[in-house]
């Protein structure tokens, strides 16, 4: 029995099938986790929901900006964007049955045998890896209620507050767990966030750092897998942060991580290529 780990699929399955082919993926076996954004943006996000759905008892996934962009477009179809490729879920038959999954899964996961926590963007430096557990699981009975969850799509989109509080209430407390989850890249140490730069470790704002970076971070020992960040390609300098997102969708490769082995596979996203 193996697990592995994949970076951002939006909607590549090739190149994710490329990787689980060379492994000799076995899923009544192997466990494969997904750091989220499974799809939009490339040209199979059905098709993808649909390959994982099939084997939904061996995936572990948590949410990303782009999965709750779909949960959102699908209560409201005037939030769709030009750029997005999420129509053909929305016109699927079995559209409700993947939107449902969907809303199951969290935004965190965490292996304590492993000691290995997975992310789709982050965690800020001032929260603990049981901090970040209890904020995540705030996230869930929200998700999972029809009332709740349309009050929370409503009020998701912004990038307001910008720095976590213990007094937050509401749909604001909401947002900015997502965003730290989902969005974050640049902070301060006490987890003020810049969600306006998208490029390297190198182009943070004045008084910002990436979210890893901070020497006071509460969990810089622990191992956590992580996505959304394309521009790393991969690469994090902070000890036991492993960026998984290799910009597959944007002409790079899709990154697949032997999580026993620490032992990498990488496919191209151009269809069939090595």
């Amino acid at each position: 029995m193996a697990t592995y780990a994949v970076g951002d699929v939006q909607g590549c399955l090739e190149p994710l099938k490329c990787l689980l082919d060379r492994v000799n993926f076995d899923p009544s076996q192997d466990k494969l986790w997904l750091v989220g954004d499974l799809v939009n943006r490339g040209p199979q996000s059905l098709e993808t929901l649909r390959f994982l759905y099939a084997m939904r008892d061996s995936v572990i996934t948590v949410l990303g900006n782009h999965d709750l962009h779909l949960l959102a477009i699908a209560n409201h179809a005037a939030r769709i964007k030009k750029k997005d490729t999420l129509r053909e879920i929305l016109n699927a038959p079995d559209c409700a049955d993947l939107l449902f999954w969907l809303r199951q899964q969290p935004l965190m996961h965490h292996d304590a045998q492993r000691n290995i926590s997975m992310v789709h963007a982050g965690i800020p430096p001032q929260w603990s890896i049981q901090e970040a557990l209890s904020h995540a699981a705030e996230m869930q009975p929200v998700l999972r209620d029809d009332r709740l969850f349309v009050e929370y799509l409503d009020g998701m989109y912004g990038d307001f507050p910008k720095v976590w509080s213990a007094e937050l209430q509401g749909v604001e407390r909401l947002r900015v767990i997502t965003n730290y989850f989902t969005r974050m890249r640049f902070c301060t140490a006490d987890g003020m966030l810049d969600l306006n730069h998208k490029e390297g470790i190198n182009t943070a704002p004045l008084g910002f750092a990436p979210w890893f970076s901070h020497p006071q971070r509460r969990t810089k020992n622990d191992t956590i897998l992580f996505g959304h960040w394309a521009a790393l390609e991969g690469r994090c300098p902070a000890p036991n942060t492993i960026a998984l997102d290799t910009g597959c969708v944007w002409g790079g490769q899709m990154t697949l991580y032997n999580i026993d082995t620490q032992h990498f596979e990488r496919c191209s996203c151009a269809p069939g290529a090595e």
